[in-house]
């Protein structure tokens, strides 16, 4: 049983760095490419997660579970993948906007009030609106939320992936197994 519960630590930290590497390349591509606030590429990292939290689940399940995974641990791998991946997006995220970017925030400022522009808002909302915004914009509190955000999202989508990855075996042939152990 030790073997098993030190496995599924491995293989969840393992894709959950690959998933965060992942998302640290796009971000970084999407900062070259002076996308950084394009909301519909941003969209793509959930594809990312939904991608990596499937096939880390299923690789577990066929790697290490003889082809067998039940529903609750295939959501407990899928959120070691999502939890690792969100902590090394969030420091990668706090070091983007503090030392590579450090304009970030004042364009991330810009952006918003263009989008309350665009939405016909008055002078007034909008300078409320910003100013409500620039207190919640600390990079450690920003680095937080996006672990949040993440492992909502994660959850999110793991309750799904799950549902596919899931496969029961023969529960006699389970028990015969624990018992020759």
């Amino acid at each position: 049983m030790e073997e098993k519960s030190n496995s599924i630590w491995k293989a969840g930290l393992t894709y959950g760095a690959i998933l965060g590497l992942l998302m640290i390349i796009y971000t970084i591509l999407l900062y070259v490419m002076d996308q950084s606030f394009n909301k519909a590429l941003g969209y793509v990292t959930f594809l990312f997660i939904i991608v990596m939290v499937f096939y880390g689940a299923k690789s577990y399940r066929d790697n290490n579970l003889n082809g067998y995974i039940s529903y609750g641990k295939a959501l407990g791998i899928s959120m070691i993948i999502v939890l690792v991946a969100a902590i090394i997006n969030a420091v990668y995220f706090y070091i983007h906007i503090t030392i590579v970017d450090g304009e970030y925030l004042n364009k991330l400022i810009i952006a918003a009030e263009e989008e309350l522009l665009n939405k016909g808002m008055s002078d007034d909302q909008i300078e409320m609106a910003v100013a409500m915004q620039k207190k919640m914009m600390r990079p450690a509190l920003m680095s937080v939320l996006g672990i949040l955000s993440i492992g909502f999202w994660g959850f999110i989508f793991s309750l799904i992936t799950s549902i596919f990855v899931k496969k029961e075996g023969d529960s006699f042939q389970e028990a015969m197994e624990d018992v020759k152990e």
